[in-house]
């Protein structure tokens, strides 16, 4: 299962929505030995978000966002991006017309298809929708 950014985000902070639940799905599918991936695009996009201003809290301190980083690279499987994911990226925005912000998007499929992975944990369901003949949503 493929981890988007804002489920780490709801995992590693409590006053956000849904953190019990991303914190429940995670440490199941760890328990159970499940592979859970992210790839680098989703740390930079976690430090990114985690610390500016958020409605929800003041933003986290860098270093703290920084140990949190070097967590993820530790405990979930890193899907590299390469020519394999760029090709298919730029299939992927034939199929389907996007551009501006949801190349990000795109770019997080293309490198789950690249990979062979299928599940995407997402609380932007919206975001991804238009991918859902490649991919399986999981927001619970």
């Amino acid at each position: 299962m493929f981890i988007d950014t804002n489920a780490l985000i709801y995992m590693q902070v409590p006053e956000t929505p849904n953190h019990r639940t991303t914190r429940n799905r995670i440490e199941i599918a760890l328990d159970n030995k499940e592979p859970l991936r992210i790839s680098r695009q989703i740390v930079r996009e976690y430090l990114a978000a985690v610390t500016r201003p958020q409605s929800w809290r003041d933003p986290i301190t860098l270093e703290q966002a920084l140990d949190d980083a070097e967590n993820f690279l530790q405990t979930f499987e890193i899907l590299e991006d390469g020519p394999q994911v760029t090709d298919t990226l730029i299939q992927l925005c034939r199929e389907t017309p996007i551009g501006g912000r949801q190349i990000h998007d795109a770019n997080i499929v293309a490198t789950m298809l690249a990979h062979g992975e299928s599940q995407l944990l997402t609380f932007n369901t919206a975001d991804f929708q238009r991918f859902t003949n490649h991919i399986q949503i999981i927001n619970s």
